[in-house]
This record gives structure tokens, sequence and C-alpha cells, in this order.
């Protein structure tokens, strides 16, 4: 007695031979959606029925691809057995170039909800998967997080298919390897891991894979689903991974042993394991010259302690450590304390507040509408606010520079942010030893924190010489041509830092 499928238990179970089951199986386990197509047709005397879902895939080339040539098929003049027919399909007809066989219900389903055309044939317990993909997608565009001057305007899309395509337009390479499953019980979210077989070790990928494969997620919607089960769950600042939405900077990373994760859906690639410097890095950097992009380079690091730090720098100054301002700086600041309200720490803190309020309301707003929420927040609210004498000007014009400075390291803003705040807390309590006291647990966090036996300051600490060329400063592309520094080399070994 065979087993009948439902919506709740249908993954493992197998095709039965009759037609007429396989089709009302199907509409059981889909409950009769509406999106479910189903077209009978008969073939050499064997009754079959072509299967796909509304809106996934393409009318015309499931016309053109599959059924003219079925209808056309010339097989024999006598009726065939369907082992016969099935086998005269497999082997003398291509019809699509992305096909498969498929036997249980759970492939079928998720092919099917792929864009896939199923074919059933009555009295087998097999089917065809032909791929004719043909829903909506977004077309290659310029990514909208990582501006650039002369590199490439190519970013992800959320199609994994065509992203994989863009990475292997890069590298023409047999050695790039791509790994393609699905994961979380749901969503059946197609996935691909991406990497150059002869630097990465294969057991490191083997345990990636099983971990996606292993997701307690019902559905794996974006980066931020997979990330947490990829990553050493700890108390830190900073992550083992980065995000990116550049083909050519994937490109780059795997090239040095990184491994790449694409998720169908999301226009963002994880990039396992990441390094702290890679956040100040750009694809411009290796087409100017070499004293630009250094000096481009060295400017971003400032960026990023003067976005950290300058709040609760100043406040600490301006509070307990007055002696370190100069008397014409010191006297400007008391006149314009004297009619303010409120406690200067609290103004640094309303301030950088209100900016965060501002940015999210742009972010969330229509596009139309998001730049006037710039400028009244920005301008309007803002000079009000000084000349109401709530605010003053110099703690107006210390917040803005730090986050001005923030906007050149998009990828750590969550981090920024953050630590800014605690920065200004500490350093109103403390004074400077309490910005010591941050700035000595942010260094902890990161030297710390490491992925898959990668330390995330490497090559920093542990030293790696010969890395060293392009981590602060950018050596000319001569020079850095005969290095081809992996992700092994910064710590001698690229294996799994922590257990199941």
């Amino acid at each position: 007695m065979r087993t009948i499928p439902d919506s709740d238990n249908f993954k493992n179970i197998p095709l039965p031979l009759s037609l007429d089951d396989k089709i009302s199986d199907l509409r059981r386990i889909l409950d009769n959606s509406s999106d479910l197509l189903i077209n009978p047709i008969e073939l050499g005397g064997v009754r079959t029925a072509l299967v796909t879902m509304e809106g996934m895939v393409a009318s015309d080339r499931a016309a053109q691809m599959i059924m003219e040539p079925l209808m056309e098929m010339q097989i024999s003049d006598k009726k065939v057995t369907p082992d016969e027919l099935f086998t005269f399909i497999r082997d003398r007809m291509m019809m699509t170039l992305d096909r498969a066989v498929s036997i249980e219900y759970g492939d079928i389903m998720r092919r099917i909800m792929s864009g896939f055309a199923v074919l059933m044939i009555d009295g087998t317990d097999k089917v065809f998967s032909l791929g004719i993909q043909g829903y909506a997608i977004r077309g290659v565009q310029e990514p909208s997080s990582e501006g650039n001057i002369t590199g490439a305007h190519e970013g992800f899309v959320e199609t994994v298919r065509t992203n994989m395509s863009l990475l292997r337009r890069r590298i023409k390479s047999p050695k790039l390897q791509f790994s393609l499953f699905a994961v979380s019980s749901e969503s059946n979210v197609d996935v691909i891991l991406c990497f150059m077989a002869d630097r990465v070790p294969k057991n490191t990928v083997a345990k990636i894979k099983a971990r996606l494969e292993k997701l307690p997620l019902e559905a794996v919607l974006g980066h931020g689903y997979a990330e947490p089960f990829l990553i050493k769950e700890r108390l830190s600042f900073f992550s083992g991974l980065t995000v990116t939405e550049r083909p050519d900077i994937m490109c780059a990373r795997l090239l040095e042993g990184r491994i790449g994760l694409l998720i169908d859906g999301t226009p963002f690639a994880l990039v396992i394991p990441s390094l702290f410097s890679d956040h100040f890095h750009t694809a411009d950097d290796y087409n100017f010259r070499p004293f630009y992009a250094t000096f481009i380079r060295l400017i971003r690091y400032a960026a990023f302690v003067l976005s950290v730090f300058l709040p609760g720098a100043y406040v600490s100054a301006a509070v307990h450590h007055r002696e370190l301002l100069r008397s014409e700086l010191l006297l400007n600041l008391a006149s314009a304390e004297t009619s303010a309200p409120l406690p200067i720490a609290l103004e640094a803190l309303i301030v950088l507040l209100f900016y965060e309020v501002i940015r999210e309301a742009g972010v969330r707003l229509p596009k139309s509408v998001g730049g006037a929420v710039s400028i009244v927040g920005g301008l309007i609210i803002g000079d009000a606010a000084v000349t109401a004498g709530i605010i003053t000007n110099p703690m107006l014009l210390v917040c803005a520079i730090s986050v001005t400075a923030s906007f050149v390291i998009p990828s750590l803003n969550p981090v920024i942010t953050v630590t800014r705040l605690f920065c200004v807390v500490l350093g109103s309590i403390f004074g400077l030893y309490g910005v010591s006291l941050a700035a000595a647990a942010m260094l902890v966090s990161a030297c710390s924190a490491d992925n898959y036996g990668i330390p995330l300051t490497a090559p920093v600490t542990p030293m790696t010489l010969k890395a060293m060329g392009d981590t602060f400063i950018r050596r000319s592309l001569r020079s850095l041509s005969g290095r081809h520094i992996s992700a092994e080399d910064y710590n001698g070994s690229y294996t799994d830092s922590w257990e199941e």
C-alpha cells in the first residue's frame, strides 16, 4: 500500500506509477492552489501531463522548447510503452539544457516552484524536470551601497543563478566551483557556496554546507538569517563575516581563498571568513596610482577613528579635562554652554540620536520624500535648535564631523553607531579614561574574533609581513602580483575554530 502525501509530509515520498495518482497527489499537497497548472497531452498512445506554476515559467519558451517538440515527435507508427516513451525523451530529445529526472515529491515541488516544468508519464515512477524559468527579475544594475569611480558598475541581483554567472564571467577557471543546494524547512531557498577548489580546504566547505542544511529556520529571506549560524556565538562588536554587493569584490575575495555564499532572493553575498581591513578596501584602490590609493585608504582609517571617538573625546575634554583645550577655545565653549539648558553629554546624545532618527526616516520613506526629510531635519530643525539655544554650535559641529566621517565606511555603520554612543556615555562619566576603556574593549573584541581559524585582525596580528603591502598602504600591482596571498597564510591553518 502506497503512502499518500499531504502538505506536511511529502518530501521523501516516491512517485506512483499512475498519472492520475501523481496529479491527485500534487493537488493534495498544494491544496488545489490556483497557480498550479496541469496540461494533459497524449504522446504515442501514452497519457502524459506537463505541470507548471503560473507566473514562474516563460510561456513562449514552454511552447517553443517543450510543447512543439513533443507534438512533432516521431517515435513510431504504433503505440509505445511508458518506459519506451521515457527512454526516447531522455535519450533523443534535448528540449532544455537545464533538465533533471526526479523520483520524489520533495524534489518535484522544489523544482516547479523554482520555474521548472515537470513532464509526467503514466506508467512510470520518474518525471522530467525542465528548466524554462520566466518569472520577473531585476536586471543587473549599479550597486546601491558600494559606489565607485573607475571600477565596474555591475552589482548582484536577487536571482542566484544570475549572480553565479557574474562571477563565472570574471573568473574563467575550472578551479572556481559552485555548490547549489536548498535550505530551510518551508521556503527551500536555493543557496550557492562558491570557492576556489585549490585554495579552500574541502572539510571547511563541507562543514559550512552542513550548517546551512541544518538551519532551524522556516525561511531564509536574507543574508542576516544565515549569518548567526555561520559564526561563533559571542559578545563582540565585530562579525567574522562581511557582505558585498559587487561581483568584482567577491572575485577578489575568492582568489584570496575565501568562500562566498549567494542566497536566492537577495542581492547581497556573504564573504566567509572576513578581515577587519576588508571594510577599508574598495575596488577603486587598484585602479588609482599607489600613492593616491594609500592616501585615500589612510583617510578611511582616520575617518573611522573620528566617527567613533570624536564626540566622546570632546565631551570628556569639556567636562573633565578642560586643561587640554586652548584658552581661546575654552572661552568660546564656556560662552556657548552658558546659555545651553542641557548638560553637554545630554546634548551630544540628543544630536546623535536625532541624526539616527532622520537617517532611518530617509531610508524607509519613498525616495521622492526621503531627500526632503533630510533637508528638513538636517537644516531647518538643526538651525532652529541652535537658534533656540537648545543645542550649541560647537556640539553640533563635532557631531556633524563624526557623522560625516562614518559615511566613509558604510559597512561599519552598525558598529560605529552603537560604539559612538558608548564613548559619549563613558566619556561623560570617566573622562578620557572612559573613552580609552571603550577603545580597549573594541580592540580586545577585534583581536579575539576569528572564524574558521582566520583572525579578524589579520594580517596585522598575527603579523604577516608579505600581506602588509595591501593593508594600511597599497603598494604597486607589480610588487603585489608575485605574492599570491591566501587566507591560509594569515594563520597557517584554515580550519573550523569551534565545534558543532
